[in-house]
């Protein structure tokens, strides 16, 4: 047994010299190590497959048949020669998470074990804060995954309206990833096709299956926009506006030949506002959400925001960033480093502060300088610290950075919701089915403005995030008791956390957030400092009528200057919320005084250091504060 062990660690040893003595020459194809979470391929030449699918060609250097075989991802029956019985047990698309156990998952078991895990795999979110407004659990923050399901209210809404975006979903079908993709488990993030492979995918169809494609898709670690798409252009509609495009009511039919506006595949039209600063640069989703933020980390979370670790502090930081050697790397970003051919492996490499995973396509040089290596195209970004006025400014030390550099956020309101019991051709997302009765959703509009401002709070903290109408609905929950429609229906008022991802360099403006309506959470409309008499008051005209159900404005999150009815529901988070009174009299307060003052005049910077309190004991004679008992 001792000798065993010695022999064990020289081998050990002898690894890692090999590892890193091909590290220093620079030989791409030399950067393959042992690593005992994958299996060893045995000899691929034994397999029968490539006897008949001969000279085929576009897999990635990682998944080649000449090092993995072609079974180790189809199964099937490798030592016959006969068609039928060599396909025996085959699976055509391999990847869902069905069968992922039997292939992907043999090689890479710890990622397999992530995703099972992640928000995008259960949903648990999604199913949460839907059984908590339909009034079947008494908090958004239980766990649950999508495909354990039932079929009550809730479940049914789930079914018919939003299970489609799950990694669980099979990709039955040949061909590549698309806008109308939802699910297919690895396939989701990890296939590609060349446009070769997709002309010969066509023939081969067309031939009704006789012309083998030479051409194989790839899988690899090249994850697109187009593989996030899909999902992410629904619900908040993150890869919609990260392009700078914000859904509408309009039929296809309304846009032609229009500029500035776009059909989807799905044929919801798009009107052109304002893309992300870093979708101009061409970087992608995955230049910030890298594999431990997509595949998760093997915890199970409620929501998104808690498993979205990284911040936009850690590359624009504040004086030094978060970093980590090359050879603390983890097994998965090792990897990654090796499938892009990165060569900063004697630099120090930014590591996400919340859980110090790193992001391997970033360094610092030794003048301190970071960088980020766009992985779309190898262009080298620089990644620019925090401006001076973020650092200095002790005033909003609590907002979060999206808050300020977010330039729009899409806006739905007024949805109701009612099942229709005799759909004949109901759909159920699910479980891929047809049956009788569905939910239906009726929206009645689709805008865009400067998101709202909430607060995300703790025992310890506050932090102001942005806010979106997430929920502004009514629910016929009787519809589908079977109660006459209009009988048993509830009515909801939610905003949600959200990050836009319009993120824009300039900041907005000061009256941006202390003197618009939207922002603070009145809705739109018209908010004025008027003075009569020497008294100062503020007034709020709202652009939307009131909804009789609580007689708010149709867009408002909160009421004006009063205080929000005890028990009354209006958030999709337990600990995030509108503001109080009190801090929305601090916020006018503000929006007062810069009524006179600018941005940039010399009293409003200084506030930003010191506070508004140190300033307020200085006042002109002819500053007229703003009254608040009337």
């Amino acid at each position: 047994m001792k000798n065993n062990k010695i022999w064990y660690f020289l081998g050990a040893v002898l690894l890692i010299s090999i590892f890193f003595f091909f590290m220093k020459l620079g030989n791409p194809n030399s950067r393959i190590i042992e690593n005992k979470e994958y299996i060893k391929i045995e000899d691929t030449s034994k397999e029968s497959c490539l006897q008949c699918h001969q000279n085929t060609k576009g897999y990635s250097n990682y998944h080649n048949p000449d090092l993995i075989g072609c079974a180790s991802c189809h199964l099937g029956n490798i030592v016959s020669m006969d068609k039928e019985e060599s396909h025996k047990g085959m699976i055509l698309i391999p990847g869902n998470l069905s069968d992922a156990k039997e292939t992907c998952g043999k090689c890479h078991p710890n990622e397999l074990n992530k995703i099972e895990n992640s928000l995008m795999t259960t949903n648990s979110g999604l199913v949460a804060v839907d059984k908590y407004i339909f009034g079947e659990a008494d908090s958004p923050n239980s766990q649950y995954h999508i495909q354990l399901i039932g079929n009550s209210a809730s479940d049914k809404h789930i079914r018919d309206l939003c299970a489609n975006c799950h990694l669980g979903a099979e990709k039955k079908e040949f061909g590549a990833i698309t806008q109308l993709s939802r699910g297919g488990g690895c396939n989701a993030c990890h296939l590609n096709y060349s446009e070769e492979a997709k002309k010969e995918l066509e023939t081969y169809l067309s031939s009704n299956k006789k012309e083998l494609p030479k051409m194989h898709p790839a899988t690899n670690i090249y994850v697109k926009n187009e593989h996030c798409f899909g999902c992410h252009s629904r619900s908040s509609r993150i890869s919609t506006n990260y392009e700078g495009w914000q859904e509408t009511m309009l039929d296809e039919i309304d846009v032609v030949g229009k500029e500035g506006f776009r059909v989807l595949e799905d044929k919801r039209v798009y009107k052109y506002i304002e893309e992300d600063l870093h979708h101009t640069k061409g970087m992608l989703c995955i230049d910030c959400h890298s594999s431990h933020e997509v595949m998760g980390d093997g915890k199970q979370y409620t929501h998104e925001e808690q498993a979205v670790k990284l911040q936009c502090t850690d590359c624009h930081f504040n004086e030094k960033p978060n970093t980590m050697p090359y050879d603390s790397l983890d097994a998965e970003s090792l990897l990654v480093f090796l499938h892009r051919d990165y060569k900063h492996y004697d630099k120090q490499i930014i590591a996400v502060k919340k859980d110090n995973h790193p992001l391997v396509n970033t360094f610092v040089d030794s003048l301190g300088n970071a960088f980020l290596i766009g992985k779309k195209d190898g262009k080298l970004h620089d990644l620019k610290p925090q401006p001076e006025i973020c650092s200095r400014d002790n005033a909003h030390q609590n907002v979060s950075c999206s808050t300020c550099h977010s330039s729009w956020t899409s806006r739905c309101i007024g949805c109701h919701n009612e099942f229709d019991k005799d759909e004949p051709r109901a759909f159920d997302l699910l479980d891929k089915k047809y049956g009788k009765g569905q939910w239906k959703e009726y929206v009645a509009e689709f805008s865009s403005s400067l998101p709202a401002m909430g607060v995300r709070e703790s025992e310890n903290e506050k932090h102001i995030e942005p806010a979106v109408p997430g929920m502004i609905l009514t629910i016929d929950k009787g519809s589908y008791a079977g109660k006459e429609l209009g009988e048993d229906v509830s009515f909801h008022r939610l905003y949600a956390p959200n990050s836009p991802h319009t993120t824009t360099s300039k900041v907005r403006d000061c009256k941006s957030c202390h003197a618009n309506p939207t922002t603070i959470g009145y809705g739109k409309g018209d908010l004025n400092y008027e003075i009569k008499n020497g008294i100062g008051v503020w007034r709020f005209t709202p652009e939307y009528a009131l909804n009789p159900n609580d007689n708010l404005p149709e867009d408002a999150w909160i009421p004006f200057l009063k205080e929000v009815e005890k028990g009354v529901v209006n958030s999709t988070r337990l600990d995030f919320r509108p503001f109080t009174v009190k801090e929305q009299q601090q916020l006018l307060l503000v929006g007062a005084c810069l009524q006179c003052h600018t941005d940039d005049s010399k009293i409003m910077q200084q506030s930003l250091i010191d506070g508004i309190k140190p300033l307020l004991k200085k006042l002109d004679k002819i500053c007229i504060l703003p009254t608040w008992n009337n």
